[in-house]
């Protein structure tokens, strides 16, 4: 049980710990805006050691304590209610690269770390498509994108962690170095460790970017054609999205395919669209810079933020469908989905990714060669909790429906979920991590919001 505690035992630290009520009100809300648990003390560390002071403490006294970043999570996942949030912005220094790997702070975001690397002609081989999430969030879930059917996710292309686990010993882990830590936070929901800072691979960044926007009117040749373009790996970048069509109740398909390339090369149109069945009269295509094309969110986000919907709720759902159960998922799944039940600025992807460049072990996804991110990417409106909790329901029997047939869940996802449902959705992989979490973090302390494991 937490003891109690007050300011003046905690720790001193180099950074700050703050306890005012604007410290605590931000601490206590996140991008869903649907849960809000008020921490007792919000800490903002200046160094890796900062964040082992903190979180030895609260392991003595079994206080909950998580790690936050840019606040991303959609469902309460970086809150601690009672506890102590870390404010992990403050450990954002991207270190000097060396060859082709670059180390940063967990609280850096991928913006910051594209900065550092085009400079020397080198990117993340994998990012996802907001540059402004952190380094340590996208790592505590896996982190996935359009250049994931060819590289996996972001946790799989790292190469070593610093790690302040539940016991606040900080463990520099890899895959050759104190491995059981390294896997066990990767894509670990911050169970086992919170990540103070991260090396990854990069890779050659190409100049420029051809994307092409293409329209389906039919699902089955949609799917057809992301099946064929990412088997044999002719885009650099692959998603796609179901779009309402202004007829009620039907629905378009969009691809969104990407080549990259540096002059004086340029990407032969004839031979990477050729033998694809989409509709050559509305097809779009779009010649950017590898960053403006990488930070192509942002004119969206700006223009969010100044009509509000930023900061409505946002019930986001991520599943990952089984290839061959797939196209009646998706179908039914559309059949039944209303403007209502997306919101105003709500979206949806469909894309597919090589099970074979998922090697994070404890990112779970159906068994099939192809395994389908589904993301129903819901907007709730202001002031309607009722409608929110309806949309969460949704998420709910959806996910059930998935489950039964093979489907898995992103965790970065609103899903009510209790240590039962992790248990189901770890699978074989459970007891690994039952057993890592009572080895690293053995009061519990660590990211309750997640909900994996009940109080010990």
């Amino acid at each position: 049980m937490a003891q109690p505690f007050q300011l003046a035992e905690l720790p001193a630290i180099e950074g700050e710990v703050a306890t005012d009520d604007a410290s605590v009100a931000h601490a206590a809300q996140d991008w869903g805006h649907l849960v809000q648990a008020r921490p007792l003390a919000v800490a903002r560390p200046a160094h890796a050691a900062d964040v082992a002071s903190i979180v030895a403490y609260a392991s003595q006294r079994a206080i909950p304590v998580a790690a936050r970043g840019a606040g991303h999570s959609p469902f309460g996942q970086s809150q601690a209610e009672g506890g102590i949030v870390l404010d992990m912005t403050g450990l954002s220094r991207v270190h000097a690269g060396n060859g082709n790997e670059i180390t940063m702070d967990a609280g850096a975001c991928w913006r910051q770390v594209l900065a550092a690397t085009l400079p020397r002609g080198l990117t993340p081989a994998v990012l996802t498509d907001y540059l402004d999430l952190t380094v340590g969030g996208t790592l505590a879930v896996g982190g996935i994108g359009g250049a994931s059917h060819h590289h996996g996710t972001q946790t799989d292309i790292v190469t070593a962690l610093e790690v302040v686990t539940g016991t606040g010993e900080l463990v520099r882990c890899s895959p050759e170095v104190e491995s059981e830590l390294f896997d066990a936070v990767r894509a670990g929901l911050g169970q086992c460790g919170i990540v103070t800072r991260a090396t990854i691979r990069l890779r050659p960044a190409k100049q420029r970017v051809r994307r092409w926007t293409l329209y389906y009117d039919e699902l089955d040749a949609f799917l057809e054609d992301q099946r064929a373009v990412v088997r044999d790996g002719r885009f650099d970048h692959v998603q796609g999205q179901p779009v309402a069509d202004s007829e009620p109740g039907r629905w378009r398909y969009l691809l969104e395919a990407a080549t990259y390339f540096s002059l004086p090369d340029r990407p032969d149109e004839d031979e990477l669209l050729g033998e694809l069945s989409f509709d050559r009269e509305t097809a779009e295509s779009q010649d950017l810079t590898y960053h403006a094309f990488l930070d192509r969110m942002a004119e969206g986000e700006e223009r969010l933020r100044a009509e509000g919907d930023w900061f409505r709720p946002h019930p986001w759902l991520n599943l990952f469908l089984p290839d061959d159960e797939v196209e009646s998922v998706v179908a039914d799944t559309l059949a039944e989905t209303a403007g209502a039940d997306l919101g105003d600025t709500g979206l949806i992807l469909l894309y597919p990714v090589r099970r074979d460049r998922l090697a994070t072990p404890l990112l779970r996804v159906p068994a099939t060669d192809l395994v389908w991110l589904f993301a129903i990417l819901r907007t709730g409106a202001a002031y309607d909790p009722s409608g929110a909790w309806r949309m969460i329901e949704l998420n709910t029997a959806l996910y059930e429906r998935v489950k039964v047939l093979g489907g898995t869940l992103y965790p970065a996802s609103t899903l009510p979920m209790t240590t039962k449902d992790w248990r189901d959705h770890f699978g074989d992989d459970w007891q690994t991590l039952e057993v890592a979490k009572h080895v690293y973090d053995p009061a519990g302390v660590l990211t309750p919001g997640q909900r994996v494991f009940t109080a010990r």
